[in-house]
C-alpha cells in the first residue's frame, strides 16, 4: 500500500496506451487455495515504494488512467486507499439505467442530501435515457449539481475523494466524473481572544479555509484580489492559499513567496501556519516573527490594501501576513477604532508598555548595583534592606514563575482560571515577600514588565521581548552597566539586520524614513494618508482615486 518506506521501487514509468489491468496473482487469488499467490501478493505489498498516490497507481495496475472494468478499478482502490479495510471509505455500487455505476466518497466529508438528490434523479433512468452514452448522458442532462469535472486519471480522482469530494465511475468509461460535495465541520466566525476591540467587527477567522476567504472577500470586493491555492506536504496535501490585490502588490514578492512554498519538502503540515511558517522563513533559532499573524478578517483586508500578501493554510483560525516589521508588530486595531487623537494616545501608551516589558528591570537591576548613577530625585528607589536570596536569583525565579502562571493558565479549565491566578500572583507573591526571600519592589517591577508583555498586540513578539529581556538582566548581572550599555546595542544590531522577505525589519526607522516614522508614532486621520507604505515596493502607492488625486 502506498505509505511504505520511501527510496525503492516506484511506478512502472508513463502510460503506454494500453487499457489498465490489475496485475495477476497481486490481489486477484484463490481464497480457498491460492496460497502461493497470497504470499506473491504479500511480497508486493512489502516492496512497494510509492511516494506518491500516482506512483502507487501505477505500481498496481500499470496506468494512471482509469480502467473500463470497475472490478480493476475497487480492487486497485484496496491497494492504494486500503478500501474495505476501514469505516470511512465508501464505494457504493449501483445500476442505473441498465449501467452499473461506483460511486467513491468519504464518509463525514459529503453532504448527505445533495448525494441523495442526485441520487434519488438518476434511479429514475431507463436504458433508452443512455443512448448518447453514459458518460455524456450522466455529465450533461442527469446529473443536477453544479460543481461537477470529468477526469481521466484515476490519482486525479482519489486527490479528490480525500479533500471531501465524491467519484463517480461508470462500467465501461475511461473517465469518472467529480462532485463537489464537500461538507467540511466548521464552527461559527467568534472574536479572536488576542485580538478583541472595544468597537469593531465581532467575527474572526474558523479552521475552515473556504470560510476564511469568504470573510476577506466580504470586505474587499476588488476582482484584482486573488487568492491561489497550492497543496503541501506529502501526505497531508494541505490546501494553501495565497492573496494579493493585482495591482497593488509587488509581483516579484509574490513570485518568491509561491516559490517558497512549492518548494517545501515535508510529509505534512498537521500544525499548519507554524510548521509552513518555519519551512519558509528558516529564521531557526531567531525569536522575533519575521511574519505577522492575525485572526482578525478586517486587519488582513486592510493590509492586502496596503500591498501585503497574505497566506492562508486551512485548519488554522490564524493566517500571515508578510512582510512585516517590528513596529508593525506593535500596532493593534484598537488604535485605528478610535478617533486619531485617542488613537495616538493608545499607541503611546502601547510603545510604553512594551519598552517597559524589555528595559524595566535590567534598568533597576543596574541602578541598585551602581547607586551612584542614580540621579538624587530617585533615592527612593531601590531596596531598603537586602532578601536572603539575591537579586539575580530573585529576577530569574520571578521570570520563570509568571512563564509558569502562564502555562498554567492555558491548561487550566476557564471556570478555575481566576482563581488560579489569584493563588499564584496574591497569596505567593504576597508571602514571598513577608517571609524575606524577596524584594518588594522586584515583584512590583515583575508586575509591570509582565503586563507589558501582555499589551504586545503580537504574542510571538512578547515571547521574544521576554528572552531579550532575560538576557539583558543577565548581562547587568555579570558585567554592570558596559553589560547594559552592550545588551542594547547588541539587541539594535541584531534587529536591524533581520529582514522579512527583503524588508528591514526596523523599517521606518533604519533605513530612516521621517514621514513613514511619524506614521508609526501618530495614529494619522484617514484622509491624511493618501500613500501606502514604501517598505511594501507596491506598484500603486497612492491610496486615492485618480481625480482626488490630480486635485
Amino acid at each position: 500500500m502506498m505509505g511504505q518506506e520511501r527510496g525503492g521501487r516506484g511506478g512502472t514509468g508513463e502510460h503506454t496506451g494500453e487499457e489498465p489491468r490489475f496485475m495477476p496473482g497481486f490481489g486477484e487469488y484463490d481464497l480457498e487455495g491460492g496460497e502461493e499467490a497470497k504470499e506473491v501478493h504479500r511480497r508486493k505489498v512489502e516492496t512497494e515504494r510509492s511516494d506518491s498516490v500516482k506512483e502507487s497507481i501505477r505500481y498496481w495496475q500499470k496506468s494512471d488512467q482509469i480502467s473500463r472494468s470497475l472490478n480493476t478499478t475497487k480492487k486497485t482502490l484496496e491497494e492504494v486507499v486500503g478500501l474495505g479495510q476501514g469505516f470511512d471509505i465508501v464505494f457504493r455500487e449501483m445500476t442505473f439505467g441498465g449501467k452499473k455505476t461506483g460511486l467513491l466518497f468519504i464518509n463525514g466529508f459529503v453532504k448527505d442530501a445533495i448525494l441523495q438528490e442526485i441520487l434519488k434523479r438518476l434511479t429514475y433512468l431507463t436504458p433508452e435515457d443512455l443512448s448518447l452514452g453514459a458518460l455524456r448522458s450522466f455529465f450533461d442532462l442527469y446529473i443536477p449539481h453544479i460543481q461537477v469535472e470529468k477526469t481521466e486519471e484515476l490519482s486525479k480522482a482519489i486527490d479528490s475523494v480525500l479533500v471531501g469530494m465524491s467519484v463517480f465511475f461508470i462500467e465501461g468509461e475511461q473517465s469518472a466524473i467529480l462532485l463537489d460535495t464537500r461538507s467540511y465541520p466548521v464552527r461559527s466566525p467568534e472574536e479572536p481572544s488576542l485580538e478583541r476591540v472595544v468597537r469593531g467587527a465581532r467575527d474572526g477567522f474558523t479552521e475552515t479555509l473556504v470560510t476564511n476567504v469568504i470573510l476577506v472577500r466580504r470586505r474587499l470586493r476588488d476582482p484584482g484580489v486573488k487568492f491561489e491555492v497550492m497543496k503541501v506536504g506529502r501526505r497531508s496535501q494541505t490546501d494553501v492559499c495565497i492573496a494579493y490585490i493585482d495591482d497593488i502588490v509587488d509581483k516579484v514578492l509574490v513570485d518568491a513567496v509561491k516559490e517558497k512554498v512549492r518548494a517545501v519538502e515535508l510529509d505534512g503540515i498537521p500544525l499548519a501556519d507554524k510548521q509552513l511558517e518555519e519551512a519558509i522563513i528558516k529564521k531557526r533559532w531567531n525569536p522575533y516573527p519575521m511574519v505577522r499573524y492575525s485572526e482578525r478578517p478586517d486587519v488582513v483586508a486592510s493590509h492586502l490594501m496596503e500591498g501585503r500578501v497574505v497566506i492562508f493554510v486551512d485548519t488554522s483560525p490564524s493566517v500571515m501576513i508578510l512582510p512585516t516589521s517590528f513596529f508593525d508588530l506593535c500596532q493593534h486595531a484598537e488604535e485605528n477604532r478610535q478617533t486619531p487623537f485617542m488613537g495616538t494616545y493608545l499607541r503611546w501608551v502601547r510603545f510604553f508598555g512594551i519598552f517597559a516589558s524589555l528595559f524595566l528591570l535590567p534598568l533597576w537591576l543596574l541602578v541598585v548595583i551602581h547607586p551612584e548613577l542614580k540621579p538624587e530625585a530617585l533615592n527612593f528607589i531601590g531596596p531598603q534592606k537586602m532578601a536572603r536570596i539575591p537579586l539575580i536569583a530573585q529576577f530569574l525565579l520571578v521570570e520563570f514563575g509568571v512563564d509558569l502562571m502562564r502555562m498554567a493558565a492555558v491548561h487550566t479549565p476557564t471556570p478555575l482560571a481566576s482563581a488560579m491566578g489569584l493563588i499564584a500572583a496574591i497569596l505567593i507573591g504576597d508571602i514571598a515577600v513577608k517571609s524575606g526571600l524577596f524584594v518588594n519592589e522586584v515583584v512590583l517591577y515583575m508586575a509591570v514588565a509582565a503586563i507589558g508583555m501582555f499589551a504586545t498586540p503580537s504574542y510571538e513578539l512578547g515571547l521574544a521581548n521576554r528572552a531579550v529581556r532575560l538576557t539583558m538582566i543577565i548581562l547587568v548581572a555579570i558585567f554592570g552597566a558596559p553589560g547594559f550599555i552592550g545588551g542594547i546595542t547588541a539587541f539594535m544590531i541584531f534587529l536591524s539586520l533581520q529582514r522579512s522577505f527583503n524588508t528591514s525589519y526596523l523599517w521606518p526607522f533604519i533605513p530612516f524614513n521621517a514621514k513613514a516614522m511619524a506614521a508609526i508614532i501618530f495614529r494619522v486621520p484617514v484622509l491624511t494618508s493618501k500613500q501606502r507604505p514604501s517598505m511594501n515596493k507596491t506598484r500603486d502607492r497612492t491610496r486615492m482615486p485618480r481625480e482626488k488625486r490630480d486635485s
